[in-house]
């Protein structure tokens, strides 16, 4: 079966929809959570969490603002690191004794503008070089399944990730980003 109907099956909402996707997109997404979850119990109930989301949420897929690959990825990952922060027990009650996290306006739409000049810096490096970044940094992947993946050392991936990572910096103005 293709994406298309499994995406029209879970927009359907026909359960076979559900069974579909985990049978197709069942291993990318058990691939996406593997280094952020250690645990085998909480991969599969975030694998099923995620699954969920991708049934309740379908109507936020647009095709026309990217992949079905990419947007299901994405909302594996988030439900992955929600639940890396559950369990570590990051999520809590404020008091009034501890200051809000949330940052200052202006530390808020510097970061914005930060995060926009790398992004558009990520593009101008090779797809190889920015697979490699996103692998490590946004997939939370560990340089030795990098390395085994690439067929090279975990050596060779770290040095390359310090040299990209150098690169940018140097590229972004240097102490202000690190």
């Amino acid at each position: 079966m293709g994406e298309q109907e499994i995406i029209q099956l879970i927009r359907d909402r026909d359960h076979r929809g559900m069974d579909e996707l985990l049978l197709h997109f069942g291993p990318l997404m058990r691939y996406i959570i593997a280094p952020i979850l250690s645990d085998g119990r909480d991969r599969e109930e975030c694998l099923s969490e995620a699954a969920m989301r991708a049934w309740e949420k379908i109507e936020l897929f647009n095709p026309e603002q990217g992949s079905w690959k990419g947007w299901l990825t994405a909302l594996t990952r988030n439900a992955a690191l929600n639940r890396a922060r559950g369990l570590r027990g990051e999520v809590g009650e404020l008091t009034e004794d501890i200051p809000s996290p949330a940052p200052m306006p202006e530390e808020a739409l510097l970061r914005k503008e930060r995060a926009e000049e790398l992004k558009k810096l990520l593009y101008t490096l090779s797809y190889k070089d920015r697979a490699l970044l996103y692998r490590k940094y946004y997939y939370m992947q560990s340089t030795q399944q990098i390395a085994r993946e690439l067929g090279t050392t975990p050596r060779a991936v770290e040095g390359r990730l310090y040299r990209l990572k150098q690169q940018l910096k140097k590229r972004l103005g240097g102490e202000n980003y690190g």
